[in-house]
């Protein structure tokens, strides 16, 4: 073989690493953000399930808050239909609906001193406040994982490559919007 030879067979090993290397990285981060939407949905679970217990608790100390207990209810439902659906915008849009339900449980909780001495709801409440933390965590990571595994779509050459191998940009799991920021009222 000749020195031409050689240097194109060379160029096409090379060039084969490179599109190998791109593809696995690729396929790295996508596994990465499967994992941390994973872990948020690990978390998400948990809250769902602390949440039954924590309206029991709160039921029998205030029984006229009757509305208020349906739209915990009826935020935690529609809150684990988004999650099932695996798209972080409307998840999203749930969780945050549900968290606005909670502060209203936690400030109606406020008004029963014997409430927020009982063990039970008090435990509740730092198990709750436990799995926002662990929750916000997830959310951090997936977020982390996400923006690189799109940056490293979107840049160039990669961005040549990513549609032919059938890598979609991932959606932010975000929760924050101007209602989540202002402060919970409480009607009686």
């Amino acid at each position: 073989m000749n020195t031409i030879t050689w240097v194109v067979l060379l160029v096409i090993v090379v060039i084969l690493a490179w599109l190998v290397a791109m593809y696995n990285k690729l396929v790295r981060l996508k596994n990465q953000v499967d994992e941390g939407w994973s872990d948020i949905d690990v978390q998400l679970k948990r809250r769902y399930d602390l949440i039954p217990n924590l309206v029991e608790a709160v039921k029998g100390y205030a029984t006229h808050e009757k509305e208020l207990f349906e739209n915990v209810t009826r935020a935690r439902g529609a809150a684990m239909q988004a999650e099932k659906s695996g798209d972080p915008k409307a998840a999203g849009e749930a969780e945050n609906m549900l968290s606005g339900t909670l502060k209203s449980l936690f400030a109606v909780a406020e008004n029963y001193p014997e409430l927020k001495a009982n063990e039970n709801f008090a435990k509740l409440q730092d198990e709750l406040s436990d799995t926002e933390n662990k929750i916000q965590a997830a959310r951090r990571f997936y977020n982390g994982v996400v923006r690189d595994f799109n940056t490293t779509k979107q840049q160039f050459p990669t961005n040549l490559f990513a549609n032919l191998f059938g890598f979609k940009d991932r959606e932010f799991f975000a929760l924050e919007n101007e209602e989540e920021r202002k402060n919970v009222q409480v009607k009686f």
